[in-house]
């Protein structure tokens, strides 16, 4: 079981209801985990989690258009994202597009999990690989590292 990371939760507006049935099913797993959400996402989970006499901890970043997606990516970048939950609205425009783009290039580029459904979120938290000494293995980009590190 997952315990001791540091998920992001993000859910577009069509699909925070999904989000919300699905922190129900895993609410266990996600009380023994810090959380990293979007602001209105984080709002809703925290409502949801509290009906359930869990307290998160849990950090809300901005909403998605305002930058959310950005400040999570930077954690990515940062080495501070362990797994990354996205439920995203593939039959909307979104007008922050580029935002969800990077984020989950970071998200490639960092080697972090990243489920964009249901389905792979379940297999992810539930994967008999977390909590033991499985290190993923670190892509190297070394034509694009800085000479001073």
């Amino acid at each position: 079981m997952i315990v001791d990371k540091t998920i992001a939760l993000i859910a577009h507006d069509a699909r925070k209801a999904d989000m919300i049935e699905w922190v129900e099913y895993n609410s266990e797993t996600l009380a023994k985990n810090k959380l990293i959400c979007t602001g209105t996402t984080g709002s809703l989970i925290e409502k949801t989690l509290k009906n359930k006499d869990i307290e998160p901890e849990i950090t809300k970043m901005n909403s998605g258009p305002l930058g959310g997606d950005a400040q999570i990516a930077s954690l990515v970048v940062e080495g501070k994202i362990d797994l990354c939950i996205f439920l995203i609205d593939d039959l909307s425009a979104n007008p922050h597009e580029a935002d969800i783009l990077m984020l989950l290039r970071q998200c490639r580029i960092h080697n972090i999990p990243v489920a964009c459904n249901r389905h792979s979120a379940d297999l992810m938290v539930t994967s008999d690989l977390w909590g033991t000494d499985y290190l993923p293995s670190v892509p190297t980009y070394t034509k694009f590292h800085r000479n001073d590190k």
